[in-house]
């Protein structure tokens, strides 16, 4: 047994410890003395520990990249249904021209359809390779949910420098005559 303090033979004397209380404290101090103190991470713990904190983060914007498609694609069938839905039906033989995508369409309408459209009462909506015409409710929520759906919307507010320009515009054309069987 190493040497105990004073105050453990003291407290031996008085019969308030037992001898291998004594023992075991004095294992555990001279433990404490000799023993060495914890080593801080080695390097490769250190590198370890890099690398999947690197990983969460990259699998973390990876899952949000997903989530960002899948809302995209959710908003996309949204609109396309609300297309599917709600779609104006076309009849007559009268041709209306549009420009989508820079090339020159063509959809067969009515008289009533074609003073809709050019009042802004209705839209073209591309689905796929087909064009429809909406109602102006149904094509402002397509538009919310994907806007390059929508083609032509002629009851859209432009901003103010574009309504003093064709202000001025039609001002200037006021002069010349158009003539009434002109359909483009």
């Amino acid at each position: 047994m190493a040497k105990a303090n004073p105050l453990q033979e003291q407290l031996l004397k008085a019969g308030l410890v037992k001898k291998s209380k004594v023992a075991e404290v004095a294992r555990e101090q001279n433990k404490a003395r000799h023993a060495k103190g914890p080593s801080g991470p080695s390097e490769a713990q250190l590198e370890a520990e890099r690398a999947r904190a690197e990983k969460a983060e990259r699998d973390r914007a990876l899952a949000a990249e997903r989530k960002a498609q899948a809302r995209v694609a959710e908003l996309r069938a949204q609109a396309r249904q609300i297309i599917e839905d709600r779609k104006v039906p076309r009849s007559g033989e009268s041709e209306y021209r549009f420009t989508a995508g820079g090339v020159i369409r063509t959809l067969l309408v009515n008289e009533d359809l074609r003073k809709k459209l050019s009042s802004g009462e209705l839209v073209i909506a591309c689905l796929g390779e087909r064009y429809e015409l909406l109602p102006r409710s149904a094509g402002d929520k397509v538009r919310e949910r994907d806007a390059s759906m929508i083609v032509l919307d002629h009851g859209l507010a432009s901003d103010a420098g574009a309504t003093a320009t064709t202000a001025e515009d039609d001002a200037y054309y006021a002069q010349f005559k158009v003539p009434d069987d002109l359909v483009w």
